[in-house]
């Protein structure tokens, strides 16, 4: 009997080694979880490009946005453990966990982190016909007129939302929240003077700003930008201490064979140190960050802690 169980164990060590050696054999499903022109599909299509170079297989990007990332990343913990089905995630992974209190998914035991990817802060942007030309006169005009602005967001509990959230409790302002199905919604609304102000992810908006079609009052880095250098830190403008970034994440369902993780694993790490994906990226306001799958977990768990301590804290209502 012993030795079936060696013998059947061992069958299966060498199907998984050999299923990874000739893997990947079709195109792989990359899904984001939100709409096509947010920080997350940006950082997805660049990393897909990349991946599809290192893997001899195209990386199909897969947005499915709905629920501030939950039906996506939903998706992704139910898809078949193969290495086929992977995730785009974000900072939302750590917010919906603070904010909700039941998920379909588990964001720890049902997903296997592979790399961080990219993070990026965030700008305050305003459609040009609102009278407010500063972040200072921004302020004041949401202070002389309680919840009249309103602002838009990715969705509830995402890192758009959030930001804001920490923003207006800083300062007691009273703005009515208007959720999208990602930052391109948002955007759009935004550019077509539907809401006042938007909390958006700095790649998405940068185009639009340099453009002329929308302003920028503050962004929420430490330090201002090297692409937009007279736009001032939301820290220098009266709220010390405020810092805030939107990290991005490469993840597969858990149970994917170990030696598929480390394939995809080392291929993402080849791809974010390379010189073209840091320009392509560097270009669009995102700095690459690399990580092993051990070093992504950890720091997703960390992440998790650190925004439900935030949660309890701002006491924001559980969804």
């Amino acid at each position: 009997m012993l030795r079936v169980c060696v013998a059947v164990l061992s069958g299966l060590a060498f199907a998984g080694a050999a299923g990874a050696q000739d893997y990947p054999s079709r195109p792989i499903r990359m899904v984001v979880p939100f709409a096509p022109g947010g920080g997350s599909d940006i950082s997805a299509r660049v990393l897909a490009d990349g991946l599809t170079e290192a893997l001899g297989q195209t990386i199909v990007v897969d947005n499915r946005p709905g629920a501030g990332s939950i039906l996506g990343c939903d998706i992704v913990a139910k898809a078949n453990p193969d290495g086929y089905t992977t995730l785009l995630g974000n900072i939302s992974m750590a917010f919906n966990t603070a904010i909700y209190r039941k998920l379909p998914y588990d964001a720890i035991k049902d997903f296997q982190p592979i790399s961080l990817v990219t993070d990026q802060p965030n700008i305050l942007v305003a459609h040009p016909s609102l009278p407010a030309r500063t972040f200072k006169e921004f302020l004041e005009l949401a202070t002389a007129q309680p919840g009249k602005l309103t602002y838009g967001s990715a969705g509830m509990g995402s890192g758009t939302h959030l930001a804001m959230e920490m923003l207006l409790m800083s300062r007691k302002l009273d703005l009515v929240h208007v959720p999208y199905k990602g930052t391109g919604p948002a955007l759009t609304a935004l550019l077509g003077n539907q809401i006042s102000v938007f909390f958006s992810t700095y790649a998405s908006a940068l185009p639009h700003v340099k453009a002329g079609r929308l302003r920028a009052y503050a962004v929420t880095s430490a330090r201002r930008t090297a692409t937009l250098p007279d736009i001032p830190t939301v820290a220098e403008s009266g709220f010390s201490g405020y810092e805030y970034s939107t990290w991005y994440g490469f993840l597969a369902p858990a149970g994917t064979p170990r030696a598929i993780v480390e394939k995809l694993s080392k291929a993402a790490m080849s791809v974010l140190k390379s010189e073209k994906t840091r320009e392509r990226y560097i270009a669009q306001g995102m700095e690459p960050i690399p990580s092993t799958p051990a070093e992504y977990s950890k720091y997703l768990k960390s992440e998790i802690d650190k925004w439900t301590k935030v949660v309890r804290a701002a006491k924001l209502p559980l969804q």
